[in-house]
């Protein structure tokens, strides 16, 4: 560190710097800032290093960065972010904020928030829901919606550029534990992925699917601000390694839900936004973009064990690392595909059974679920929570949405992944459709068919809150006139608890 910067940092780490009212400075150390929480405010100094993927080495670059961070996040934190400040020394040799003399430095001033407020720290509090990841993955495919597409950028050829950046930062962490075997086995891996999935990239960004997105998208830089999910800290210090697929910026978030041991949230995220999204097209790529960001995560995180000032945060932080990259690992182990469709009547727990058995089935983070009720809202244009009137449910629109539910099934068993379709299934046209494409497939089929009492199903329904499905006690009662043939599918008894219809769902799967 520059004596310049150590000026700066020994500034911004004094409380009387910043006027009444700062009685302490906390700081946040990462391998690329210094972050000074004062009063009601936050300063994020850029350290002043180089990296193969990043250049902060001197004062004009890190001006450029500090501008670059309040521009591009005031695209989804408008309110946090308030300016970029110069700190600079004075004639005395004094350093301040008064805008006399040397600029020595600059800083992004954002507002405070309450770092419990932070997802990571929500993750750790277990206090993350469903309903919460249902918000962040709107609010991510909304913001993906307006981003500045970039069609000169991303594509195969630039995300084989990026592995191979990646593998020369792993390699150079010898001290990690990444063993140089592993390493280049992680190499030869990603140029086999990428060598299938060439022609897909390219068709996705010349689709306009390559945007400038957020780049470093995990629960640290997500926060809960004025009761919503709020997406900060992008990354700003290189447009082209944020100019990117979409579902790669996604896969961030996924990855790190994962690392998490959050499993169940990490398929919740996905499944709902390829729900908002339309954007299945692009799920073989899932696995290498996941394990890119966990090998990412790897060689970062061992790089910022270098600057812990404790021992042993330094260990955890390695012991962190190697974690990430096992993870890295993990995602490009290839995995059985199969077909499970869930039917029943309203009521019987079909959608508390699917998102049970998505995360357990398949290549990470689990199944792709396709729930007939969310489908008829997208294909209808409203959001899945929104209520349909009894037109929605006339025979064609319900036949559109089984054959949009067999088109999705058929291209996310294409992509290698297992797919669980979740839906009522009353006529044996519809439960056959499913079959056949499993069978076109080539691939395992299991149908189950949940059954419960009408009372038990009533009771349910009527304790729906937030739920896709429109049905009513009024809707199952017609159900239960309708006659579906013959089924012959599992019958799995679901009229008690969830964990209970879990177990014998795994059974009749082949799960144990």
């Amino acid at each position: 560190m520059s004596q310049d910067q150590r000026d700066v940092t020994a500034f911004l780490r004094d409380a009387s710097s910043y006027g009444p009212g700062v009685d302490r400075v906390e700081v946040v150390e990462t391998h690329a800032s210094l972050v000074f929480i004062a009063g009601e405010r936050v300063f994020k100094l850029k350290r002043a290093v180089k990296y193969p993927y990043l250049d902060f080495s001197t004062t004009h670059l890190r001006r450029r960065a500090c501008e670059a961070e309040f521009t591009l996040n005031r695209r989804t934190a408008p309110t946090l972010y308030e300016e970029v400040r110069g700190i600079f020394r004075g004639a005395d040799g004094a350093v301040g904020f008064s805008p006399h003399g040397a600029a020595l430095d600059w800083v992004v001033v954002m507002r405070r928030f309450d770092q419990a407020m932070l997802f990571d720290a929500l993750a750790e509090a277990g206090a993350l829901d469903p309903h919460l990841m249902d918000q962040l993955a709107d609010h991510i495919a909304s913001f993906h919606a307006s981003a500045d597409r970039h069609f000169d950028r991303g594509g195969a050829v630039e995300m084989a550029d990026l592995a191979e950046v990646q593998y020369r930062c792993l390699s150079a962490q010898s001290d990690a534990g990444f063993s140089p075997g592993r390493v280049d086995a992680m190499l030869e891996n990603w140029r086999g992925r990428l060598a299938a999935l060439a022609g897909l990239l390219n068709r996705r960004r010349a689709a306009g699917k390559v945007r400038h997105c957020h780049g470093d998208l995990h629960l640290r830089n997500i926060c809960l601000f004025d009761g919503e999910p709020t997406l900060f800290d992008c990354l700003e210090f290189d447009e082209a390694l944020a100019s990117i697929d979409i579902l790669y910026d996604l896969a961030f978030l996924v990855m790190d839900l994962e690392h998490r041991g959050l499993e169940r949230f990490a398929n919740r995220v996905l499944n709902r936004y390829l729900d908002r999204t339309e954007e299945d097209d692009g799920l073989a790529a899932m696995p290498f973009f996941l394990s890119l960001r966990a090998a990412i995560r790897a060689h970062v995180v061992a790089t910022s064990s270098h600057h812990a000032e404790r021992a042993a945060a330094g260990i955890k932080m390695t012991c962190d690392a190697r974690r990430y990259f096992a993870l890295a690992e993990r995602f490009l182990q290839p995995q059985p595909c199969r077909l499970v469709a869930i039917g029943g009547l309203s009521g019987t727990g079909k959608s508390t059974l699917a998102a049970s058995l998505a995360p357990e089935l398949g290549l990470r983070p689990g199944a792709r679920v396709l729930r007939s009720d969310v489908t008829r809202k997208l294909l209808l244009g409203v959001a899945p929570e929104e209520r349909l009137p009894a037109a929605a449910y006339s025979g064609e629109t319900s036949r559109s949405v089984y054959g949009a539910l067999c088109r999705k099934a058929a291209i996310g068993l294409a992509a290698g992944y297992t797919v669980i379709i979740d839906a009522v299934a009353l006529r044996n046209e519809e439960r056959s459709s499913f079959a056949e494409v499993a069978r076109a497939a080539a691939i395992p089929f299991s149908g189950l068919w949940l059954e419960a009492q009408p009372q038990v199903m009533t009771d349910r329904i009527r304790g729906r809150i937030r739920d896709a499905s429109d049905a009513s006690p009024e809707v199952l009662a017609e159900q239960l006139r309708h006659d579906p043939g013959g089924i012959d599918w599992i019958r799995i008894d679901a009229g008690g608890r969830p964990e209970v219809c879990l177990a014998a769902a795994r059974r009749a799967i082949g799960m144990g």
